[in-house]
């Protein structure tokens, strides 16, 4: 696979992040990765690698913009003062950026994102009719429903029964009914917050994870490839 740092238009400046791409010079589903609260760090990446070895072109914005938080309360604080329509719209920035790449194709792009990051990847989706298919992982600061009335994106939620997100995303899925768009709820059982993550022993399923990880392939594959 090829990696790279890159630069991209977004707010009127410069988004910064972190592209792979497949082997090959066939063009490829895109999809966008959204960090988790600690940064564009090793994880992220080693995330984007893995799409991308599936076949999948992936960017991962830097919505921290160089910093990397190692301690949860500086992971916290960086949340915190996040500018989240500022990130929405860098992360349309990388979706424009995708969408206009030759190696890309469909023009429809995934999102998929982690806590932090996967409350952005919804609030994407209801912000850009270019969001192909979405996979939010415990989406912590997800819009409400209402704010998904114009989008079109089928969008997968994926949550642990033990993580305190999990109510407000069962809420957030049934909510969806009201519309035509695709949806669905996996809730797996005795996994927590950030499950995920096999960089945190502390929390990590791995059997949820490799599990989620197949659906979430899936997902992307049947409403990405055929957009």
């Amino acid at each position: 696979m090829r990696e790279q740092d890159i630069q991209f238009p977004a707010n009127g400046g410069q988004g910064t992040g972190y592209l792979v791409r497949p082997d090959g010079d066939e063009p490829a589903p895109g999809v966008v990765l959204i960090q988790e609260w600690w940064g564009l760090n090793d994880h992220i990446r080693d995330i984007a690698r893995r799409l991308a070895s599936e076949g999948f072109v992936t960017l991962a914005p830097d919505l921290y913009h160089g910093h990397i938080a190692l301690e949860p309360n500086d992971a916290q604080k960086q949340a915190m003062e996040l500018d989240r329509p500022h990130a929405v719209k860098e992360i349309v920035g990388a979706l424009t950026y995708l969408k206009a790449q030759s190696f890309v194709m469909p023009k429809k792009i995934g999102v998929t994102g982690y806590c932090m990051g996967g409350g952005l990847a919804l609030a994407t989706a209801a912000a850009s009719a270019d969001v192909g298919a979405v996979v939010a992982y415990y989406g912590g600061g997800a819009p409400q429903a209402d704010a998904f009335a114009t989008n079109t994106a089928p969008i997968l939620n994926i949550v642990g029964d033990k993580d305190r997100v999990t109510p407000t995303i069962q809420k957030l899925n049934d909510d969806f009914k009201q519309y035509a768009f695709p949806h669905e709820i996996i809730i797996y059982p005795g996994a927590d917050h950030a499950f995920f993550n096999d960089t945190r022993t502390e929390v990590h399923d791995k059997e949820a994870a490799d599990d989620a990880w197949q659906h979430e392939l899936a997902w992307f594959r049947r409403y990405l490839t055929n957009a």
